[in-house]
């Protein structure tokens, strides 16, 4: 009964181990799969999160300079949540460790805006303007150089807010 037992106990033992065998291959090529589509997965590039920041410069400022604060504090987010999404989608790349010193002149505007004060407004914007080029130059980009726009981004948006409302 013993010997019966025995073998009984060995091959449901063996029986398991097989099926665990395949079941690990299986999981193991859902992993390999799930982790090709990672790494085949659209990733925008520095440069795409940096033409995205620099729309929303140029908004931003349109936007302060009309005292339309609602429009000022909501592009000054578009490009706080842009710089924080370079550093999760490009932290790769050697130039994202300078962005620490955009900080100090994002939140200069963005108190500019809070305070509704469009001379302190333009003031900081100027300061966030020059840091964005010292950044550049710092990871020699100095070729991309940013200024105060002179000309909105886009025809179809109005910038100063209508006072009647």
């Amino acid at each position: 009964m013993k010997k019966i037992a025995f073998v009984f106990l060995t091959a449901a033992a063996f029986f398991s181990c097989s099926q665990n065998s395949n079941s690990n291959q299986y999981l193991q090529s859902q992993i390999d799969s799930l982790q090709s589509q990672i790494n085949n997965a659209y990733k925008p590039g520095l440069g795409e999160f940096m033409s995205d920041i620099q729309v929303h410069h140029e908004k931003l400022w349109f936007a302060g300079t009309a005292q339309n604060w609602r429009l000022a504090d909501f592009e000054i987010h578009e490009i706080m949540e842009a710089v924080d999404d370079i550093k999760t989608y490009a932290s790769d790349r050697p130039e994202v460790k300078n962005l620490v010193m955009l900080q100090p002149a994002i939140d200069s505007v963005n108190n500019s805006i809070q305070q509704k004060n469009v001379v302190s407004f333009e003031r900081n914007f100027l300061t966030l303007t020059n840091t964005c080029n010292n950044c550049h130059q710092s990871v020699n980009y100095n070729f991309n150089k940013i200024k105060i726009p002179d000309t909105p981004p886009f025809s179809n948006q109005v910038f100063k807010i209508d006072s009647a409302k």
